[in-house]
């Protein structure tokens, strides 16, 4: 008997020696991974198991039996009372543990709420696009204007032409204005980003046989981009026939002039709250330039409003001759606008053979407008580019924007380096004239490096 007991002993103490270092190697990774909090129920949980395996396992006296059980059975319903913890954010942060409050009964957690979310799949690698596929990237996202805001912006202009025409025969009689017309590239497609500018054409009614063009070249001015208006026929028709001649200066039709009458009456005689409340948009005189500007501003865009008073079909061709401010021995003459028979000319190329030259030119004011160094180049300049390489005999196809862009791209650059970019319809006009020296370098790097690396422009 004593043999068997001591060989009994015995396996029990390696059982528990084997069943112990369990526990130790347990309690050793728990304390790592779940931190210590984590690891002391671990811990509480392992021993109530190893105890009811030693009574499994082992006879034990009845009186061992009653002490031990209420512990087991205590040590058990302390581990069920833990709160569950989520798992750590890192292995060196322990979790605390939360007693919970003896009078606020703790809730089974649901099942669902302890099982381990599955990871995410780590998001695809991007996928490496060419220079075309970003350029018509570019495109949809900050070229294209919604066609609700083109509406809008038409309806508006359209509104506010009626109001203001209206404004002009009460307010001058005796002036013949023509009807008042919005136009101008958001009106033909060729806007890009956003519906920033309209232009509202005031024709001015000259009576026939009282006026003739003068060349701005055979003037004082020698300026080749204008034309002086003169009035004719004085010694049959004297000064006063006409409601225009009292905008005379040194017997021409002064642009200066009719400026100021506009723009003091655009500034404090039409009253734009009103207007602008029955339009349900604000607007407001720009009195800071020296152009006849309206700003517009609607709850969802907001858009600029040029007047132009005009002298309509005033050459062979039909271009239009506007009243504009310039400066020195020019500043009576009436500059010469291009813009429709830049236009025409561009659609006229696009429809020979379903070209993209209106795509490109489009993308290049987009690209100019959100550039601080670029904005300096207008339309004007950006269509003449476009002008001089659209006859050229190169694809004019989607598939060859990219080459195009990059080709006009290398227009300028070389325009730049001669401070000279020449009018499509006069070579004589040079369109960087006005450009300081500064402002040359800096768009001139600007492209240069855009060349080098284009994806930087977009």
């Amino acid at each position: 008997a004593t043999m068997a007991e001591f060989s009994q002993k015995q396996r029990k103490q390696r059982g528990d020696e084997g069943l112990g270092s369990v526990v130790d190697f347990l309690l050793a990774n728990a304390r790592l991974v779940l931190g210590v909090g984590g690891a002391a129920v671990l811990g509480i949980a392992t021993l109530a198991v190893k105890r009811l395996i030693d009574r499994a396992t082992s006879p034990r006296d009845e009186d061992d039996t009653k002490g031990d059980g209420w512990k087991e059975l205590n040590l058990l319903r302390a581990t069920s009372h833990q709160q569950p913890q989520p798992p750590p954010a890192a292995l060196s942060q322990p979790i605390s543990l939360v007693s919970p409050s003896p009078s606020v009964p703790v809730e089974p957690t649901p099942a669902h709420s302890q099982t381990t979310s599955m990871p995410q799949p780590s998001s695809l690698a991007p996928l490496c696009l060419t220079f075309q596929e970003k350029l018509l990237a570019f495109e949809r996202n900050h070229v294209t204007i919604p066609e609700a805001h083109v509406a809008l912006v038409k309806q508006l202009a359209g509104d506010i032409a009626l109001e203001l025409q209206a404004y002009l025969r009460n307010k001058f009689p005796e002036l013949p204005f023509g009807a008042l017309v919005p136009g101008g590239p958001l009106y033909d497609g060729l806007q890009a980003g956003a519906a920033e500018r309209v232009r509202l054409l005031a024709p001015l009614e000259l009576e026939p046989g009282l006026w003739s063009l003068v060349p701005g070249m055979d003037t004082v001015a020698r300026e080749p981009r204008c034309w002086a208006v003169r009035r004719t026929q004085l010694e049959f028709h004297p000064r006063g026939r006409s409601p225009w001649d009292r905008f005379l200066v040194g017997g021409y039709l002064s642009s200066r002039v009719l400026l100021e009458l506009l723009r003091k009456a655009l500034a404090a005689s039409v009253n734009w709250p009103a207007i602008g409340s029955l339009l349900g948009c604000l607007i407001r005189p720009n009195v800071a330039s020296e152009e006849l500007l309206l700003d517009v501003q609607h709850e969802c865009l907001e858009f600029t409003l040029a007047v132009l008073m005009v002298v309509p079909g005033a050459s062979t061709d039909d271009r239009l001759l506007l009243a504009w401010p310039l400066e020195g021995l020019a500043a009576n003459l009436w500059l010469q606008d291009l813009y429709p028979v830049e236009a025409a000319c561009l659609r006229a190329l696009d429809d020979q053979d379903a070209g993209a030259r209106r795509r490109l030119l489009l993308l290049l004011c987009g690209v100019c407008r959100g550039h601080p160094a670029l904005v300096r180049l207008g339309w004007s300049h950006l269509t003449q580019v476009v002008l001089h390489l659209g006859k050229e005999e190169v694809a004019w196809t989607e598939e060859a924007l990219g080459d195009r862009f990059l080709q006009a791209l290398e227009f300028l650059v070389g325009s730049l380096e001669q401070a000279n970019l020449p009018c499509h319809f006069n070579p004589g006009v040079n369109l960087l004239d006005s450009f300081r020296e500064e402002e040359i370098d800096d768009i001139g790097y600007v492209l240069y490096s855009g060349l080098q690396v284009p994806e930087s422009l977009l």
